[in-house]
């Protein structure tokens, strides 16, 4: 292990047990649960039953184990939005994948549900007008606006909403501005096609130099 690997501070991407999960191990030295603040550990317990975070919990475990291996993740969403009720899904979609949306929405539709979009350039302001540097318009004059796209939703009295693809950051302020609960369908990767995880299945192959991982 190198120098810089060392230096670190350790935590479970570093464990090579998962005991948490299968209890007939050792946990290692480091380990989170092992050294967890009693009061860390009732806070989190504590919240689960908050407002309606228990039958988020119930249902996500639900769907998790009723569609193992078996529902794709447009199914795993609309059997969610059944078991906590929600009807009107907000969809804040990337104008780039305006397309999936549609589908997504027509999907949406035929199944019960009420598909409700705003589209990330939503009202069509210019970058520079929050003072995002003039040169980023070279890809295209309108800013993306996903703390509009969150007030919009939150206005339309949505159940659930969905994420299709906005950007990396920009999702973070729509998850951050959200009244409702918020799932992504879809995590942009304009390089890989939308599938962001190829570039870890590579990343000791073709895109190790790319990582940085070859030094």
């Amino acid at each position: 292990m190198s120098e810089e690997e060392n230096r670190h501070d350790w935590s479970c991407v570093d464990c090579g047990t998962q005991n948490c999960k299968y209890k007939d191990r050792t946990y290692p030295d480091f380990c989170l649960t092992t050294s967890l603040d009693a009061e860390d550990g009732a806070w989190a317990m504590n919240k689960y039953e908050e407002g309606r975070n228990h039958d988020i919990m119930v249902a996500s475990a639900e769907v998790e184990y009723e569609g193992y291996c078996q529902w794709t993740r447009v199914q795993e969403i609309m059997e969610f939005a059944r078991k906590i009720g929600a009807h009107k899904i907000g969809i804040a979609n990337c104008i780039g994948l305006i397309n999936e949306a549609r589908i997504f929405a027509r999907i949406l539709r035929v199944n019960g549900f009420e598909p409700y979009s705003v589209i990330c350039k939503v009202a069509g302001k210019a970058k520079t007008s929050v003072g995002i540097p003039e040169e980023c318009e070279r890809i295209g004059s309108a800013m993306c606006n996903p703390i509009l796209q969150a007030r919009l939703l939150n206005r339309a009295q949505t159940d659930l909403n969905v994420v299709i693809g906005l950007c990396v950051g920009h999702d973070s302020l729509f998850y951050k501005y959200s009244d409702a609960y918020v799932t992504t369908l879809v995590t942009k990767d304009r390089v890989t096609g939308n599938n962001p995880v190829a570039a870890l299945y590579t990343a000791q192959s073709y895109y190790r130099k790319k990582f940085g991982l070859d030094k």
